[in-house]
Parts: C-alpha cells; sequence; structure tokens
C-alpha cells in the first residue's frame, strides 16, 4: 500500500493542501436531520429516549437503574484489567497531571485607587462531562487526557458517558482509566443521545456545563448542534501529522509514524517533507511494507491512497511555509537543528522535536495533552487545558472618590454613544 510521491513544486503543495481541506467535507444535511431527531427526543422524553437508542445502535437494552455504574461493576470491570496496564496508566495519569497543574490560574486585583479595585476572578466550572468512544478501539488515555485537567481545575463533579457492549458492560480499560482520573460518575450510553443526555439532563444522567471527548460524525454533530446549549472542547475533524526530516532522519521511524496517524480512520492524514530524495525513497519503501503486516490494513489502504503523501521540498524554509498554512495537529521534526527552527512554528497542535520523539509519546503518556486542535483551526485553537475548565468573572469596585474622579468623562463617553441613562447612572452620584 504505497501512498504518494509528490515533487515539491508550489502547484504540488497547493494540491495537497486541497486534498486535505477536503477531508470531511461530506454533504452532512441527513446526518444533521438524524441528529436534529435524536436530541429533540432526549430533550422531551428523557431517559426513556435514551433507552431506546442505546438498544437500537449498541444493542444492549438496559432499564433506567442500570445506565450508571455501580461499585460492583467497577470492581468486576478493574480485576479483569492487567496489573501492569494500570501501572503503566498510573505513571501516564502522573505525568498528565504533573503537566496540566502548572497551567492554574489564580486571576489577579489591581488597586485603581485607595479604596477601589478591579481583578479577575477564576472558578471551576460545576460539571463535566467526558465522552468516550468505544468502538474498534477503546481509548482509556481520551479518559485520563479529559478528565484530569477538569480535576485539576477544581470541576467538583466529572461525569463519563461511553457506549456500553451488547451485554450492557463498559471495556475493563476505561473503568480503570476513569478510577485512575477521578471520574465521579459513569454512565452506559453512547452516540449522539448521550450528548443530548449531558446537554440538557434527564431523571439519570446530569445537565453539565461542558462535553469534551472525541467521537464518530454524530457525535461531533451533536456537539455541534448544542453549542451554546453547553460548551465543548473544540470542533474536531480526521487526525493528522506533518513530519519535516532532512537526511538525518531514520526512514523507519518515519515510517512508523506517518503509520501511526493513518490507521485511525480513513480521513486520517500523514504527510512527510523532506530535502532528501533518499529519505523519500526510503520511507516510501518501509511505510509500503509496514502497512502491509498492519492489523487495521484495510483502513490505512485508504487513508494512505487518499490523504498521505511524501514531498520532496527543495528547502526547509519550503517545508515550513507549507506547515504555516496549513496548521497541522501534530508537527514532527526529525532534523539535525531542530531548536533553530521551533521559534518559527506558530500554527501547529503540538511539536514533536527530534528522532526519539514520536507522536505516541504525546497520545499516551508524556504530559502534554493529546486532544489537539485539527483541520487547520491549530491557527486560533489550543490543546485541551486547564483553563477550558474554569471561567473567569470581573471584579469591579469603585470608592466615592474614584468614580469622582472619572464620573465626568464617562458620562461624556456614555452620550457620545446615544445612552443618557448610562451617563445619569453616574452623573446621579453627585448631583
Amino acid at each position: 500500500m504505497k501512498c504518494r510521491y509528490i515533487d515539491g513544486s508550489k502547484e504540488s503543495l497547493k494540491k495537497v493542501s486541497e486534498a486535505l481541506g477536503m477531508r470531511g467535507k461530506m454533504s452532512l444535511e441527513p446526518i444533521i436531520k438524524t441528529v436534529q431527531d435524536i436530541i429533540e427526543q432526549v430533550r422531551t422524553r428523557g431517559d426513556e429516549a435514551v433507552l431506546e437508542y442505546t438498544s437500537r445502535f449498541d444493542g444492549a437494552d438496559l432499564s433506567e437503574n442500570l445506565f450508571r455504574v455501580t461499585e460492583e461493576e467497577m470492581r468486576v470491570g478493574l480485576s479483569q484489567v492487567d496489573e501492569k496496564l494500570i501501572g503503566i496508566m498510573q505513571k501516564a495519569a502522573d505525568n498528565i497531571r504533573i503537566f496540566h497543574d502548572k497551567q492554574k490560574e489564580e486571576g489577579y486585583r489591581i488597586s485603581v485607587g485607595e479604596h477601589a479595585e478591579v481583578g479577575m476572578l477564576v472558578r471551576p466550572l460545576s460539571v463535566v462531562g467526558v465522552y468516550v468512544p468505544a468502538g474498534t478501539a477503546p481509548l482509556p488515555s481520551t479518559v485520563l487526557m479529559d478528565t484530569i485537567p477538569a480535576k485539576v481545575a477544581g470541576v467538583p463533579r466529572v461525569i463519563l458517558c461511553s457506549p456500553p457492549r451488547k451485554d450492557g458492560t463498559l471495556d475493563p480499560t476505561i473503568l480503570a482509566a476513569a478510577k485512575l482520573a477521578g471520574v465521579d460518575e459513569i454512565y452506559k450510553i453512547g452516540g449522539a443521545q448521550a450528548i443530548a443526555a449531558m446537554a440538557y439532563g434527564t431523571a439519570t444522567v446530569p445537565r453539565v456545563d461542558k462535553v469534551c471527548g472525541p467521537g464518530n460524525i454524530y457525535v461531533n454533530t451533536a456537539k455541534r448542534l448544542l453549542f451554546g446549549q453547553i460548551d465543548i472542547d473544540m470542533f474536531a475533524g480526521p487526525s493528522e501529522i506533518l513530519i519535516i526530516a532532512d537526511d538525518s532522519a531514520r526512514p523507519e521511524f518515519v515510517a512508523a509514524d506517518m503509520l501511526s496517524q493513518a490507521e485511525h480512520d480513513k480521513l486520517a492524514s500523514a504527510v512527510l517533507l523532506t530535502t532528501s530524495a533518499t529519505l523519500a525513497d526510503a520511507v516510501m519503501e518501509a511505510v509500503d511494507r509496514r502497512s502491509e503486516k498492519s492489523p487495521r490494513k484495510s483502513i490505512l489502504s485508504e487513508s494512505l491512497k487518499n490523504y498521505c503523501a511524501i514531498v520532496n521540498v527543495p528547502t526547509l524554509e519550503d517545508a515550513l511555509a507549507f506547515s504555516e498554512e496549513i496548521a497541522p495537529e501534530h508537527l514532527e521534526l526529525c532534523i539535525s537543528n531542530p531548536d533553530v527552527w521551533i521559534s518559527k512554528v506558530k500554527n501547529a497542535g503540538a511539536i514533536f522535536v527530534g528522532n526519539f520523539t514520536p507522536e505516541s509519546v504525546g497520545d499516551y503518556f508524556a504530559g502534554p495533552n493529546h486532544t489537539l486542535p485539527t483541520s487547520g483551526t491549530a491557527r486560533f485553537f489550543s490543546p485541551l487545558n486547564v483553563g477550558d475548565f474554569t471561567k473567569k468573572i470581573s471584579l469591579i469596585r469603585y470608592d466615592e472618590a474614584t468614580l469622582k474622579s472619572c464620573y465626568e468623562d464617562i458620562a461624556y463617553f456614555a452620550r457620545a454613544e446615544g445612552l443618557e441613562a448610562h451617563a445619569q447612572a453616574v452623573t446621579v452620584r453627585f448631583e
């Protein structure tokens, strides 16, 4: 399974950029109609509708009192998880917690008079919902990445929703990760109906302030439609990696890193930009050989054919210019002098530096969040962080002397906008 080999001309790079931009640009009208119906049913009928959709889409027949995972289910589930994996997840959780603890904000106050001040108060959200898919690849790493920053921010109640298996149980690794991360409640609900249940609340599921976590097109559409009723983490698109490499890079490493993203789904993208024709040829061969042995070969064949490319560019400057244009979710710098280039990167979700920093390090273990902006949104979005789980409240306190020193200016400004009552709200205090 070969990905495309492309010359580094501006015309060729433009075509690559256009191809990446078309990912996921399918007509959403039928999906939007389906999701709107699900949302409305859950909003008006609550648990009854959730039960029906869980039976229809997940094949699990649950009753209202079985939505929530019990302590006994947690005990049984945890007993099924390999102790070594639990230990590794604990190490990852510790790294994630340490990294995100540095992001906490305390707010501030500024004196503007003897008894006057302005300031910013930082408050955690009250209830956060984490959605974790459980299809072909359950994602306990997402449980850690989405829950721990919320807990570091001080969110007192984090709930988790994940689709049940046909026997009505959840994947044990998700339960183990939830225990390590500090999830407060777990509900066996998936799909758009889970997002709607968290947005509006039901007799069983609490209403949340924010929902975060990945999902399929129905889950992401529900998040988009419910944005405003709740906050969401970001508008997620297909996963992507861009690797910039010179002749110091290792072909097998680069090929493995490209495939690590391409195996996500058929719309995933992996692009190599290299100044070395020798490296390009070697990576092409390694990608072909490695993909043939992959257990996710059918997914790789689609993503490699449509959204992956190996591009031989004239210079590293050309490579960086292309990277800045597409603002990749994951950017790897497999070059001999990466520190020179890091300062020049303005648009990327996360930067992975050197031959021994594969993207998988960030996905699972290093500590920085793996929930990253995709589809070019790294131009203006940031990785999920502690600040996403807080809100800021402005504080203003003036005394008589401070207001007297500026009330005429305020009144003049208000009248310039034609708002006389605003002006009088300050002048009345000195008449």
